[in-house]
C-alpha cells in the first residue's frame, strides 16, 4: 500500500464536478490531517447537481470557487490525482516529475434523461471517489 501523502491536489477539467466532489470527501475523511485542495485546467461553473449530490451526504460544496492549475504551486503538492484524460495529460506533460495517480472518473454532466436519472449519475461519481478515496486516503486513526 502507498505511503500516505501529506498534501493532495485533486485535478480535472474545470474544477465544477469531479474535483470539487473528490476534495470535499477527502477533507471528511481525513479529517484534515492531509491538505487537500482541487483545480481544474480551466475555471468552470459550479455544477448544481454536484451541489445536490453532496448535500445529500450533509457536505455542502456550494462555496466552491473553481480554481486552476495556474492558480497553484504544483510542486507544493505530494500527490496529485488525475481525474481525467486531458488532466493526466497535461500534467504529464508539463510537470513529468510529479507524483500522480490516475483515477478514471466519468463526467456524471455527460448523463441525460429525467433529473433522477442524472442525479443517479451524479451519485454514482461520488459514491465511486468516496470508495477511492476512503481506500487510498483515509486514516486508521
Amino acid at each position: 500500500m502507498p505511503s500516505l501523502p501529506k498534501s493532495v491536489l485533486f485535478l480535472c477539467n474545470q474544477n465544477a464536478v469531479r474535483s470539487p466532489m473528490a476534495k470535499a470527501l477527502a477533507e471528511r475523511h481525513c479529517k484534515r490531517r492531509i491538505f487537500i485542495s482541487s483545480a481544474g485546467l480551466i475555471a468552470g461553473a459550479l455544477d448544481p447537481f454536484s451541489v445536490a449530490a453532496m448535500a445529500e451526504n450533509d457536505i455542502d460544496i456550494s462555496d466552491h470557487s473553481a480554481q486552476t492549475l495556474q492558480d497553484l504551486d504544483i510542486s507544493q503538492f505530494d500527490l496529485v490525482i488525475a481525474l481525467t484524460q486531458e488532466s493526466r495529460d497535461h500534467v504529464a506533460k508539463l510537470y513529468p516529475n510529479t507524483k500522480m495517480e490516475f483515477w478514471v472518473t466519468p463526467d456524471p454532466s455527460d448523463s441525460e434523461g429525467n433529473r433522477t436519472q442524472v442525479m443517479d449519475s451524479y451519485r454514482l461519481v461520488r459514491d465511486h471517489l468516496e470508495v477511492r478515496i476512503a481506500d487510498r486516503l483515509a486514516l486508521n486513526s
